[in-house]
């Protein structure tokens, strides 16, 4: 009898996976999309700038962009290509401690004055980018913001390395992504990064460079049947009541 039920429960398994892919709809569209790679500041929708702690000397921080690239991505860039280039960053701060700087970039012509980041597509998987270590005992982290309006920091491992080197930055699965609400945040954005110095690491003469800031996402995670909706223009007023009134009696 045993024998039967197994031969039974074989042959129901076997019938489930014969079944066509097709009835397994899946709204998935997986694409690597590059924020910058600094190619061509002049021609980007916004800048990027630096801050720095209170210890750090008079005229630093320094931030511009030099000709350059991670040998790894030589084969990818074309003679047709714009100059490769890198941004790079030069701080130096008076005394020992917990020093740190941040890199963000500020939109030239933001939708809204609080919105003032790289609005991702989509749901991210990870962020990835090449930086260039000096061999310090720094660290990096990623600052991204969520759809409650929280800055999350994310862990990028330490810069006690020479030269070029791929960073991957998983998206934990605890980040909110997309607001429940109409009104709310439609996506995440990038705030920017932060490097901070260990506490008895030398402060002066650091220099950092990064290239290719890229992220992978699915950009048809948060589209659904009636998507375009969402943002419809009811031509409602500011002394209009929320419903029409006018049946009233």
């Amino acid at each position: 009898m045993k024998k039967g039920v197994v031969v039974f429960g074989s042959l129901i398994l076997a019938l489930a996976m014969c079944v066509p892919a097709v009835a397994q709809p899946s709204a998935k569209a997986v694409e690597t999309i590059v924020i910058d790679n600094f190619d061509t500041p002049d021609d980007m929708e916004w800048t990027w700038n630096v801050q720095a702690s209170r210890f750090v000397a008079d005229g630093y921080p320094i931030l511009r962009t030099f000709e350059g690239i991670p040998n790894s991505l030589r084969p990818y860039h074309k003679d047709s290509d714009p100059t490769a280039q890198v941004m790079g960053v030069k701080v130096s701060y008076n005394r020992k401690g917990d020093n740190w700087f941040e890199v963000y970039p500020k939109l030239n012509n933001p939708k809204d004055s609080k919105n003032d980041e790289i609005e991702f597509i989509g749901t991210v998987t990870q962020v990835d980018f090449w930086v260039w270590g000096a061999n310090y005992n720094y660290n990096l982290e990623l600052l991204i913001r969520d759809a409650d309006g929280r800055v999350i920091i994310l862990p990028a491992g330490t810069l006690m390395f020479q030269g070029w080197r791929n960073v991957v930055v998983n998206i934990p699965g605890y980040v909110r992504q997309h607001s429940r609400f109409r009104n709310g945040r439609p996506n995440l954005t990038f705030v920017g990064f932060r490097i901070r110095s260990n506490a008895n690491e030398a402060v002066d003469n650091y220099v950092i460079y990064f290239d290719q800031l890229k992220y992978t996402t699915n950009t048809l995670s948060n589209i659904y049947d009636g998507y375009d909706l969402k943002d419809a223009d009811f031509g409602e007023s500011e002394d209009s009541g929320s419903s029409s009134t006018s049946n009233e009696k």
